[in-house]
């Protein structure tokens, strides 16, 4: 790669350096961060911070310097008569932006009001052989913030924002379920059966076993099996694989969290996903109300809308669905009522894909929420719990927020007679070209078989409610290194 300029003079400075430090030591003490540094009284003394130079103002006898770590930044005041000549010139000529430094020294406040750092001593901790973006404009170019994370989150403060509040996501996930009781596990990534969702699987070959695997979908399947084994509260948070369409909600890698806990039904579920939401957006942005795409979307509300899928579809379509069990059928009767064209519903082959494209453009585009959707088709998930009252319908729960699913649970389904009908059916579809219908799993079978207590189940993806927390317009502004299509193709 050519090296520009300003590349070529930043090389030839570490020579420079060389004969004055070390230009890459092996470790700093550093006694505060940055955002706790500013805390500090004036006169505090023997302060040691560090980070990378964002900005400086070099003047004769004196300069000033601003340093940033991930979670604030500081200003330090550079004196030749404090730090001595040798030091102030070696500052002066070879220490750029972008350049990491420490410096121990006395706090005080500016005549502006701004905590400083008055510096003692500095040392020279890492070069940047490239120059950091013009600093007035930082990082707009999508393409390199999402392949240059790092250049990224050095420039926008917005970024930082979003990816510390990623990070304090996972910790509270991890300390709100195990205050609850629940138990953290591991299941396989790479799997032998296309099961726990509807998706269009990854697949690879495992050479040790010479065996086809495809990589996870979904934890589900293997987090029943953990609470068949006597955990009566388990949570995973799962690295997941769809080899599916990439649009601003949808990668084909992405992190879901799914917990289960026995002897809950799905109405239980949607009672503690409430508090959990609660709990989380206090925790993370001080407030259950968040600002997403426009909309003021209140989490803190006492009752959330309710909606039940099943009646609000037949009131939509003037039929009753739930009796149709051919696809090209019920193509015929939505098309007949003037919903969609047969050319908007080419693509979907099986019932479920017929029902869930209507449902998502009929009813979830129109919601701003929070709404809780209940009461779905049976045809739509396998795996959950049929209803005592109609077996046609099972009892599953989604929450919308702005045309968007945040969740989804159910009752679980543990009758193993009536499983094996259901991945039966799957297998139907799969044959009718449903590319994201599940395989037979008869391990999961196995499991049931050996007695299952009643259960409900919850997952979510962490990057969408990212978005919503966030207002972020795209699921690769939450996702620090997103899949990017390689540029020599």
């Amino acid at each position: 790669m050519v090296k520009t300029e300003q590349e070529l003079v930043r090389i030839n400075k570490l020579d420079k350096i060389k004969e004055y430090c070390n230009p890459y030591p092996d470790r700093y003490e550093v006694t505060h961060k940055l955002k706790d540094a500013k805390l500090l009284d004036d006169g505090f003394l023997n302060v040691r911070i560090a980070g990378r130079i964002i900005f400086m103002r070099k003047m004769g006898k004196l300069s000033f310097v601003r340093i940033r770590d991930l979670e604030g930044d500081m200003q330090l005041e550079i004196k030749i008569d404090i730090v001595g000549e040798q030091a102030y010139e070696f500052f002066k000529k070879q220490i750029d932006t972008g350049d990491f430094i420490g410096a121990l020294g006395e706090i005080f406040t500016t005549q502006t009001g701004e905590k400083t750092l008055r510096v003692h001593e500095f040392v020279f901790l890492g070069k940047a052989l490239r120059p950091l973006p013009e600093k007035f404009h930082g990082l707009t170019d999508t393409e390199i913030k999402y392949r240059q994370r790092y250049v990224d989150l050095i420039m926008n403060e917005e970024t930082r924002r979003v990816f510390l509040g990623r990070s304090k996501l996972y910790a509270f996930i991890h300390s709100f379920l195990g205050e609850n009781g629940f138990l953290e596990v591991e299941t396989p990534i790479l799997q032998n059966a296309v099961c726990g969702a509807s998706a269009k699987p990854f697949y690879t070959h495992h050479n040790a076993l010479d065996m086809d695997c495809n990589l996870r979908i979904a934890p589900e399947t293997y987090l029943k099996q953990c609470v068949a084994a006597g955990y009566d509260r388990v949570y995973e948070i799962a690295k997941c694989f769809r080899n599916e369409g990439m649009d601003c909600e949808h990668l084909q890698e992405f992190t879901q969290v799914e917990w289960y806990v026995s002897y809950w039904n799905f109405e239980d579920n949607i009672k503690f996903y409430q508090l959990f939401i609660k709990s989380l957006l206090n925790e993370l942005i001080g407030t259950t109300k968040v600002v997403y795409q426009g909309n003021v979307v209140d989490f803190g509300t006492d009752s959330w809308q309710r909606i039940n899928y099943v009646e609000e579809m037949q009131n939509i379509l003037g039929f009753d669905f739930l009796e149709i069990q051919d696809p090209h059928i019920l193509k015929d009767k939505i098309v007949e009522k003037n919903l969609f064209s047969y050319e908007d519903l080419a693509e979907y082959k099986s019932l479920s894909q017929i029902i869930d494209f209507c449902y998502k453009k009929l009813i979830r585009e129109q919601i701003i929420g929070p709404t809780i959707i209940y009461n779905y088709p049976a045809v739509l998930i396998p795996l959950a719990r049929r209803n005592d009252n109609d077996s046609r319908i099972i009892d599953v729960f989604q929450v919308i927020v702005c045309g968007t699913e945040l969740c989804k649970s159910y009752s679980e389904l543990v009758d193993p007679a009536i499983q094996r009908k259901a991945f039966e059916e799957q297998l139907k579809a799969k044959a009718l070209g449903d590319e994201e219908a599940m395989d037979l799993d008869e391990n999961f079978l196995l499991a049931m078989e050996q007695g299952m207590p009643p259960i409900s189940g919850l997952g979510f993806g962490i990057d969408r409610l990212l978005m919503i927390i966030f207002n972020q317009d795209s699921i690769r502004d939450v996702v620090l290194f997103p899949q990017m299509k390689d540029k020599n193709n």
